[in-house]
């Protein structure tokens, strides 16, 4: 295939009437230097000669590439999501750069992922439990309270009314405000 810009405008009009990525060859960003090279000459000669026709076919090429690697930035972007939440591979045909910046997206958003795995979780990064606080204080339950979620994400209960235990303080002090429970001393 030669690239010329009417091929650029079919890849244009293909990529924007699409949700899949049009098929391109490998060598196509290699042949698309090679063509904006030329017409950059030819865009710095009609500067010129004052030639409006070779000028404003260098610009409209111009937005024409740009808006390509708008719409597959996007497409990519978009197979990379669903790729992440799915762990399926996606059988787009992706130039040899587009598929580095797609294992790339793919693993920062599954890096990402795993934070928020993190966030619920009860084991550090290292895989190791996490340590007990260290500010735990001993208290007495002064009436039934449901099991709930504590500002530390870890659920708490259900507590039986004359029921002693240690909670952290933080939890005990919001309980015993509420009058819940007595700290013990």
């Amino acid at each position: 295939m030669v690239l010329n810009y009417d091929e650029i405008r079919r890849i244009h009009r293909l990529e924007k009437n699409s949700s899949r990525l049009v098929d391109l060859e490998e060598e196509f960003f290699d042949e698309l230097s090679e063509l904006i090279e030329a017409e950059k000459k030819d865009y710095f000669e009609s500067l010129k000669s004052f030639s409006i026709n070779k000028t404003r076919s260098f610009t409209n090429m111009k937005k024409l590439v740009e808006e390509i690697f708008l719409i597959r930035e996007k497409k990519i972007l978009n197979r990379a999501l669903v790729s992440a939440k799915t762990n399926e591979v996606p059988d787009d045909k992706f130039t040899s750069e587009e598929s580095k910046f797609f294992k790339a997206v793919l693993k920062e958003i599954q890096s990402h992922d795993n934070l928020l795995n993190t966030v619920f979780s009860s084991e550090s990064s290292k895989g190791k439990k996490k340590e007990k606080p260290l500010n735990m204080v001993a208290v007495k339950i002064s009436s039934e309270i449901p099991s709930f979620v504590g500002t530390d994400m870890n659920e708490y209960g259900p507590f039986h009314k004359g029921q002693e235990l240690e909670l952290p303080q933080k939890i005990a002090l919001l309980l015993e405000e509420k009058k819940l429970l007595k700290l013990e001393k």
